[in-house]
């Protein structure tokens, strides 16, 4: 899910942003709602891309990406999410079972599922790219060699 790699958390501001241009002091972000907010946020504002989150899980892995689970929430839910992020603590982490089975329970708090649930409203709301399915054409063009990588590879194999 490319499109989360411009999308990111700040602590202490509600909502999501849309990365618009880092600069040497700080990044220019959009907020993701109807009033598209541009605001600078300075080089200590604590700003955690979506992409490079993951939540904990009980397997060899420990930790499974963001961008999986709210794949997964939307092929189990769509768009008729049902559960309320102020639900009680059983129905948060039922939700969450439904939606990966072997979270770990004891690491993943009910803060992490409240906004789990509010970024996947948000992100369906007013960034539902982010939800495509990449086509097989996009998927070939990024696993083919360009013409400069390929002939960079033949001047390798004729230097050995």
């Amino acid at each position: 899910m490319e499109a989360l790699k411009q999308i990111a958390n700040i602590a202490g501001q509600s909502g999501l942003f849309r990365i618009l241009k880092p600069s040497r002091n700080g990044v220019i972000v959009e907020s993701l709602d109807d009033k598209k907010a541009k605001t600078m946020m300075g080089p200590t504002a604590r700003v955690s891309v979506l992409n490079d989150i993951s939540i904990y899980v009980d397997t060899a892995d420990q930790s499974i990406p963001l961008a999986d689970v709210l794949l997964a929430v939307n092929d189990k839910y769509g768009e008729t999410l049902t559960v309320d992020p102020k639900g009680s603590p059983s129905e948060l982490a039922d939700f969450m079972a439904s939606v990966v089975p072997d979270y770990d329970r004891e690491r993943v708090r009910q803060a992490d599922i409240k906004k789990l649930i509010v970024w996947f409203g948000i992100l369906r709301q007013y960034a539902p790219e982010v939800f495509e399915k990449p086509t097989d054409e996009s998927a070939e063009a990024s696993t083919e060699e360009t013409p400069a990588e390929a002939s960079a590879a033949e001047t390798e194999e004729e230097k050995a």
